[in-house]
């Protein structure tokens, strides 16, 4: 008989003893039964595994409610995260607020492929913030958005697969009527600026790449490069700290700028080429027929006028010579 795949949502074992509150206990028993009866993990539970359960067992929005607040109490008083709390949970709880968040997260994708890519510094920016407001529009809080390591972020099929620090798994599928994927294609391009500064750390050539971009080989991260955060903060001179995170706040105050449309402008600046920078143009200077003749007269007029200075230095030596006798006899 062949052995059956383990399962993503069994990574810890169960504690030998569930201690359920007295108001949750048939909640918690429904759900405790789905999962033995499905093959699922009551606790730890994953989300997709409580938003299978609340699909399959449909009810009023005040039950649903109670059922997650159950699972939620549950997880929480033996130290798991709580699996109701995740967008894609809540999303399923609530209509109204499913398609809010729907609206709201299409008008993030579009501010995000209207921001630049090209230019100095301005493509640097753009390129940073479409990535944000991106990840903003998955419904993920701010502060995990601020956390994301630069291995959390995988594509797959054109799906662009987000894997927060609590575990917390996002998707950004295609358009399901156009089939295109903007939010691979932006995290893409901020990926580059990233590998590019690993092979060229320094704003001096990534101004030259974002002005003219090349393609760039991409090679699987190492250790060091897959803990790095995939978002820090870039100073007016387009510096990049690599080791350091943005805060949920400048994450927060970007998207709601976007948003808003009050984000600030960075202008495109024009960046000198490769031959500017490293080649020295002198130009052309035209001289008169009697330049050299002027310029002998000059040099025999101040010879004659200093002919004089070797009498003068010798006197002034004397007089120093004089002073430190008489100093030295005091």
């Amino acid at each position: 008989m062949r052995t059956p795949p383990a399962r993503h949502d069994t990574l810890r074992p169960a504690p030998p003893e569930v201690v359920v509150p007295a108001r949750y206990r048939h909640d918690w028993a429904l759900f405790v039964d789905w999962c033995l009866a499905t093959d699922h993990s009551p606790i730890p539970a994953s989300p997709d595994t409580l938003a299978l359960f609340v699909h399959e067992h449909p009810a009023a929005l005040g039950t649903q409610r109670r059922r997650f607040s159950a699972i939620n109490a549950v997880h929480t008083r033996h130290g798991y995260p709580a699996p109701g709390r995740t967008e894609e949970v809540r999303r399923q709880l609530d209509n109204a607020r499913a398609v809010r968040l729907e609206r709201l997260a299409q008008l993030l994708v579009q501010r995000a492929i209207e921001l630049p890519h090209i230019g100095w510094p301005s493509g640097l920016f753009g390129r940073r913030d479409a990535l944000l407001v991106v990840l903003a529009s998955t419904g993920m809080s701010f502060a995990d958005v601020a956390r994301l390591r630069r291995r959390s972020i995988t594509v797959h099929d054109d799906v662009l697969v987000i894997i927060t620090a609590d575990g917390h798994r996002f998707r950004v599928p295609p358009d399901p009527e156009t089939g295109d994927n903007p939010a691979v294609v932006i995290y893409q391009r901020w990926a580059q600026i990233q590998v590019f500064l690993d092979l060229y750390p320094g704003t001096h050539l990534l101004r030259q790449h974002l002005t003219d971009p090349t393609d760039i080989v991409t090679d699987p991260l190492d250790a060091e490069q897959a803990r790095q955060p995939l978002l820090c903060p870039i100073d007016r001179w387009g510096h990049l700290p690599h080791g350091q995170f943005m805060t949920a706040q400048s994450v927060s105050m970007l998207v709601r700028a976007h948003l808003s449309g009050r984000a600030p402008t960075r202008k495109a600046l024009p960046v000198p080429t490769q031959v500017d920078t490293h080649t020295l143009v002198e130009s052309d200077v035209v001289l008169d027929s009697s330049y050299y003749e002027r310029g002998a007269a000059a040099r025999r007029r101040d010879h004659e006028s200093l002919a004089d200075l070797a009498a003068v230095f010798g006197e002034i030596e004397a007089r120093v010579d004089e002073l430190l006798t008489v100093l030295e006899g005091l």
